[in-house]
């Protein structure tokens, strides 16, 4: 279900550059160019910490007998010196 929505992400996302690009100016100047490369390097982090998330979302469980599925259990260490 996750997976689905970052994949939507990513979709909107390069819709968003798809639109944007022809747009931003980066040979004028100023604070046009600064607005123009401000936009495109935090465009640049959504669309990579959404691909990061698309990619590196937990594996789940095969459903079990009770109709639910289950993460991955965590396993616990502690470590006492003295």
């Amino acid at each position: 279900m996750k997976k689905n929505r970052y994949l939507l992400y990513l979709l909107l996302c390069g819709l968003m550059f798809y639109i944007a690009m022809p747009e931003l100016s980066f040979s004028t100047g100023g604070k046009e160019a600064l607005f123009a490369g401000s936009w495109l390097f935090l465009a640049l982090l959504v669309f990579a910490g959404n691909l990061a998330a698309f990619l590196y979302t937990p594996k789940k469980y095969a459903q079990t007998g009770r109709g639910r599925v289950e993460s991955i259990p965590k396993s616990k260490s502690r470590v006492f010196t003295g």
